[in-house]
């Protein structure tokens, strides 16, 4: 009868790790990869227009993609495509411009940090190098430019399951374009910074056969 009662507490042990075990794994498989879409709006500096043209200071739309892969827990990589759309203000020649940029990103999950958050709430930040490309359309689409940038932002993410997750980004890309030459190339076109502001959908595309 002892016999009976060791292997049964022997076996209770090994099933309750295997549960923590399986259930931590799902966790972490659920986090490994995952895809990016958000839409919001941007603000280009003025310093990045020749004289004489000005933006919105406020544009739309700006749309992201990305794709995240998580080594650990607490940080990965993504890479993500952005899309701009800046045009000009009411005192400033017409214009539009088409922004779009591609950047590689160190991802740091602070939320493991910051154990005074309720469990649903998670904070990332990201940053790395990319280009941008400048597509100016209508009478100045011949003034094309690329240059590198370096972009920063943080996220504030919102868990809604283990797989789907909806977030708030902020992202300051900073631009390296040197200065329009002649000035002429520089008419619809810009070389400056940009501010975004955008709202997503973080969602899985790993370890689902885990999922509930």
């Amino acid at each position: 009868m002892k016999s009976f009662f060791a292997n049964y507490r022997f076996y209770c042990l090994i099933l309750g790790f295997l549960f923590f075990a399986t259930e931590g794994f799902a966790q972490s498989e659920a986090s490994r990869w995952k895809g990016q879409f958000a839409i919001g709006i941007n603000s280009p500096s003025s310093s990045g227009f020749v004289p004489g043209f000005e933006s919105k200071p406020v544009n739309f739309p700006t749309i992201n993609l990305g794709v995240q892969r998580m080594f650990k827990p607490q940080y990965g990589v993504k890479l993500d495509y952005g899309y701009n759309r800046i045009s000009n203000n009411g005192d400033s020649p017409y214009f539009k411009i088409n922004y779009s940029r591609i950047n590689a990103q160190f991802v740091y999950d602070a939320t493991t940090l910051l154990t005074f958050l309720p469990p649903q709430i998670g904070i990332v930040g990201h940053a790395g190098p990319g280009m941008s490309f400048i597509k100016p359309l209508s009478d100045y689409a011949d003034n094309k430019n690329t240059f590198f940038n370096a972009m920063a932002g943080i996220e504030f993410h919102y868990s809604i399951s283990r797989t789907l997750s909806v977030y708030l980004d902020t992202s300051y890309i900073f631009g390296f374009g040197g200065d329009f030459d002649p000035i002429t190339d520089g008419y619809g076109s810009f070389n400056g910074n940009l501010l975004t502001v955008t709202v997503g959908v973080s969602i899985s595309l790993s370890g689902c056969y885990f999922c509930e």
